[in-house]
């Protein structure tokens, strides 16, 4: 079984003095993405995707780029998701096959993108902005209401969860809390984009409510980020680091509350509805 940590034998150099030690690190692997879709007695499957994520949480990982990508719009076109078992042996546990609803319509020359994903992809431009909010909700719930001392209060709340980054100092992490600034859910990824989309599939497949929510990741607040998030139509996204002039432009556009350098206790608000005031 995969693991997210993985030891790897090293030379530690301190004061002039090397010394044989172990150190763990972050594990990161490929992850493909197959897809099958069409009618039940016909069914045909696309490669779409490989992604470079830390282990684990693959089947939410796949629900959360499906669902934030625009692939489907609704969970229940996702049937399931499951490990490929016809692949070579070290590809086992890193080859999955979503299962699609049979009344999804699917156009592969659009669909299938076969793209290698790392943690700075991105899009970028009005026409991407536009394109979000065609399959975002309209307008975008309103915030909940959130003072500034539970807002400071959700960074070390999140870190103080992060079992991979306690033992490697090395990967992302996105974390769901409510209006009370309690921890819903949490997930860690050598990707930024990952972890969101980790949070974002298990939310969905807890059913979890997400128009009531605060979305936090642990470094910047990219567009990329910013889109999974409207797109999930959760109102509200922290980010211990900077946005961009794009992510601010899309949170502007859709009512997104986007707070950035959430740190020592101050943040600043980039982007809110008139009638939200954190």
């Amino acid at each position: 079984m995969r693991t997210p940590v993985a030891p790897i034998a090293i030379t530690r150099v301190e004061n002039g003095t090397s010394v044989s030690a172990e150190d763990l690190l972050v594990t990161e692997e490929p992850l493909e993405i197959r897809l099958g879709y069409g009618p039940e007695h016909d069914r045909t499957e696309i490669r779409l995707s490989v992604t470079m994520r830390t282990p684990g949480n693959d089947e939410e990982l796949t629900r959360g780029f499906l669902f934030t990508e625009g692939l489907i719009t609704d969970p229940a076109q996702l049937l399931r998701v499951a490990y490929c078992e016809n692949v070579k042996e070290e590809e086992r546990g890193n080859v999955v096959r979503a299962e699609l609803h049979p009344s999804v319509d699917v156009d592969p020359a659009k669909w299938q993108r076969n793209f290698y994903t790392t943690s700075s992809c991105g899009v970028c431009g009005k026409s991407s902005i536009e394109a979000v909010q065609v399959n975002c909700p309209t307008p975008l719930p309103k915030a909940p209401e959130l003072s500034p001392a539970l807002i400071t209060s959700l960074p070390d709340r999140m870190r103080a969860a992060q079992t991979v980054f306690k033992h490697t100092g090395g990967i992302h992490a996105a974390a769901l809390f409510n209006a009370q600034g309690e921890l819903l859910l949490l997930r860690e990824d050598v990707g930024r984009h990952n972890a969101v989309d980790k949070v974002i599939g298990a939310a969905q497949l807890a059913k979890l409510p997400l128009a009531a929510c605060v979305l936090l990741v642990s470094g910047r607040a990219g567009f990329e980020l910013v889109q999974k998030c409207v797109v999930a139509g959760i109102p509200a996204m922290a980010a211990v680091g900077a946005p961009s002039s794009l992510s601010v432009q899309l949170a502007r556009a859709s009512g997104l509350l986007l707070i950035g350098f959430l740190r020592n206790e101050r943040f600043n608000i980039y982007a809110q509805r008139a009638d939200t005031n954190p």
